[in-house]
């Protein structure tokens, strides 16, 4: 594994080493670049044969790229050329610029605009995400579809419903002062006891000490223009978490559906949503191989 490093992130060595434990179970090698952009160095993590379509994978929030590798591993890296990002400001080796933290969903969308300057600059790209970074691929697709091939949302919080009362309520401490064992709690809760990634674990259980900065929020998506996409010769797929408790599974379903008719929409049945890109890796390669 190559990669290059700064000396400005915000990283400590324990966080650092649980991340590059999770790495070490990618399918290799993995290339690490840090790509300039406006809000600062954002790390990607590649893998797949060069030459394969490029397949952009946002993590959710309090994840980092790290998260993909099962995704890669059960066949993602097979058929495409796997990069994986850091969110800026999010848990991770990007390294945000001083006062330059993204705001609004618009400078989300010119973060990932540089970032995929970086990563293929003439596209098409497959863009995916899951969760918060579902969020975030949508805005941006929404807003400049330019360079889409296909777009994946996985799981994504709100877009076409809002978030539980209870989910949120159990998710304030994590979000207020994390620690590894709230973080563990809250995990347990939400995946209903599901078997995860051991040194995933320990990567998240790392989190808790990392500074981040306050998480961009606002509107959801224009889904008009998503419909128009969704219309247009960009594939749109949404797949749900058939036992997420961040929100109804079934009744975002039906409202992505009625939002997107021209989206292929499905809800994956037994996986929860924090469960979603590890548990589910298999399902997820799949979805993506489908021509």
């Amino acid at each position: 594994m190559s990669r290059t490093s700064s000396s400005r992130s915000p990283a400590s060595p324990a966080f650092r080493s649980a991340y590059g434990e999770v790495l070490a179970g990618w399918p290799g090698p993995v290339d690490a670049v840090d790509l300039p952009t406006p809000c600062g160095t954002t790390r990607v993590n590649s893998c797949g044969p060069a030459g394969a379509p490029p397949l952009v994978l946002l993590p959710g929030g309090g994840a980092t790229s790290a998260v993909w590798g099962a995704c890669a591993a059960a066949g993602a890296a097979r058929t495409h050329r796997v990069h994986a990002v850091d969110l800026v400001g999010e848990p991770g080796l990007s390294v945000p610029a001083p006062g330059r933290a993204p705001r609004t969903p618009d400078d989300l969308a010119d973060w990932l605009d540089a970032v995929l300057d970086g990563l293929a600059p003439h596209g098409p790209v497959t863009l995916a995400g899951h969760s918060y970074g579902a969020w975030i691929a949508a805005h941006r697709a929404a807003r400049r579809p330019a360079r889409l091939g296909r777009l994946v949302l996985l799981d994504p919080t709100q877009v076409f419903v809002g978030l539980h009362p209870g989910y949120v309520l159990r998710a304030l401490p994590v979000l207020v002062r994390p620690t590894p064992e709230r973080i563990r709690s809250f995990l347990h809760w939400e995946t209903r006891g599901a078997a995860l990634d051991p040194a995933w674990l320990r990567l998240q259980d790392a989190t808790a000490g990392f500074p981040t900065s306050r998480p961009v929020t606002g509107p959801r998506p224009d889904l008009v223009a998503l419909a128009r996409l969704a219309e247009s010769d960009v594939r749109v797929d949404v797949l749900f978490a058939g036992r997420a408790r961040c929100h109804d599974p079934g009744r975002a379903a039906r409202a992505a559906r009625e939002a997107l008719p021209g989206a292929r929409v499905d809800v994956l049945p037994g996986v929860p949503h924090h469960a979603l890109p590890l548990t589910a890796a298999t399902e997820i390669a799949r979805l993506l191989a489908d021509p």
